[in-house]
């Protein structure tokens, strides 16, 4: 019996026709207004550069989404992703795959988590989902209370928006649902307590993390789940806070999970960027992704220490991803981490971040639309743009870009240069094979396009009242 509706897919009809639709007229493009979306086809890319079909090419000074570490198409990985392919493509995780095994104890060494376990997943967002999942069943605590930040971000699935503290999707989930709590961030530059002091503001959110986990009582909070260093929130913590929040969850017996999906593999200047403060930093799960492959193919991972681990050993593990550990993705994963060592990038990005940093402290006291840098620590920095660097007064409201910040960007990409930035932040975060004249040449265009961009500003008050 033939159905009611018929549907045909001629893949010969289709190539013969040669009428392929847009891709703006046929896919869902994340954060952004359908309707305006406009960008090139990237068809190639090498190191620290990309380019398009119609031969425009880019440097890359936000590794696309922070992810692409290692820049584009890097030899050994793509290597890794094709030998492992003419071998296995795929099993599943109910069966053993050798990448599978050989990143887990890549990824353990690295993290000095000796004894511990890695679940692998297919990206950040997961990645959190299940650190939480873990951390509730681990504690015994299946509704067990998780603590975040304000202006946070851990992903845009529906756990992952009940997790982050980011306006843009709040009214999306019911985060009390999720049993998460929030607190303010340790964000020195607009500190909540109102504190000219980093330090003291950085003791001060730590303290409101303490304080909330008493007030809903320790019994009943599974983790504290935070981003200990860069996000595209823009916030860096004062130096104190992260190992305040150790200090505070050990001695409440609650998991501290650390968010590295972007501060990973040297983007701060470590493989990860708590171990930047050694053992007063070290958290009880961290979740990975984007540098993890190097983003050359979706992989996520959580990283257990061995006291999480054990008390999950005997117990049934509730959860599962029919891709969960993929073999051609931990091939990649085992690749980049094999560059990561062999060429020295975590220190060349520790070296080329400082060297960075000091050049846009320079920028900053010739150019007044900048009122803060932020980072050092590795290539990633952030610069939050202001109208008045006396009063802090914010370029435009928190999370809106200004025109004249859209047309910086433009400016920018007509020079061949890609930045990225949210709201009045600009975040740089370009791949750790950056070559430093390339680098220093795209700060110096930055730092022209933020002298016109001033210039504008000055000029609009003048021209409103002409009309």
């Amino acid at each position: 019996m033939s159905s009611q509706y018929e549907f045909s897919c001629d893949m010969r009809t289709f190539d013969a026709q040669n009428s392929m639709t847009e891709e703006r007229d046929c896919v869902l493009h994340s954060w952004c207004i359908q309707d305006a979306w406009q960008a090139p086809t990237i068809v190639g890319g090498r190191g620290a550069y990309f380019w398009a079909d119609d031969g425009r090419q880019w440097l890359d000074m936000s590794s696309l989404a922070e992810c692409n570490h290692l820049g584009h198409q890097h030899p050994r990985v793509v290597e890794a992703i094709r030998e492992q392919a003419e071998q296995l493509c795929f099993v599943t995780n109910a069966w053993g795959a050798a990448p599978r095994a050989e990143l887990a104890n890549l990824l353990l060494d690295c993290a000095g988590f000796e004894g511990g376990r890695v679940f692998f997943t297919l990206g950040g967002a997961d990645a959190n989902e299940h650190a939480v999942k873990f951390a509730r069943q681990a504690r015994g605590l299946p509704q067990g209370w998780v603590i975040t930040r304000d202006r946070s971000y851990h992903g845009a699935s529906y756990a992952g928006m009940a997790f982050s503290g980011d306006c843009r999707t709040q009214a999306h989930v019911d985060a009390q649902a999720f049993r998460v709590s929030r607190v303010p961030p340790p964000y020195a530059y607009r500190c909540p307590w109102q504190s000219a002091d980093p330090m003291q503001c950085g003791e001060r959110a730590a303290n409101a993390v303490a304080e909330r986990i008493d007030a809903l009582g320790q019994s009943e909070v599974a983790a504290v789940l935070m981003e200990p260093n860069a996000g595209t929130n823009g916030i860096v913590a004062p130096d104190n806070y992260w190992p305040a929040l150790r200090s505070l969850t050990r001695e409440r017996q609650v998991y501290l999970i650390a968010d590295e999906v972007m501060s990973g593999f040297g983007r701060c200047g470590e493989w990860f960027a708590w171990q930047r403060h050694g053992p007063d930093g070290v958290p009880d799960l961290m979740t990975l992704a984007k540098g993890l492959t190097g983003a050359h193919l979706p992989l996520g991972a959580v990283v257990l220490r061995q006291p999480v681990a054990d008390a999950l050993r005997s117990q049934m593990l509730l959860t599962g991803l029919t891709y969960c550990g993929h073999p051609l993705s931990c091939a990649a994963g085992v690749a980049a981490l094999r560059s990561y060592q062999e060429e020295g990038l975590i220190a060349r990005s520790r070296h080329l971040g400082q060297q960075m940093h000091q050049q846009l402290l320079t920028m900053q006291r010739r150019q007044p639309l900048i009122g803060d840098v932020r980072g050092g620590h590795g290539l990633f920095a952030v610069l939050e743009l202001v109208s008045d660097p006396t009063t802090r007064a914010p370029l435009s409201d928190w999370p809106t870009m200004h025109p004249a910040l859209q047309r910086l960007l433009q400016r920018a990409f007509e020079a061949g240069v890609s930045l990225a930035a949210r709201g009045n932040l600009l975040i740089l975060a370009p791949p750790l094979v950056i070559e430093e004249t390339a680098l220093s040449d795209a700060l110096a265009l930055l730092e022209k396009l933020l002298m016109l961009l001033a210039a504008e500003l000055q000029d609009e008050p003048q021209r409103i009242g002409a009309r």
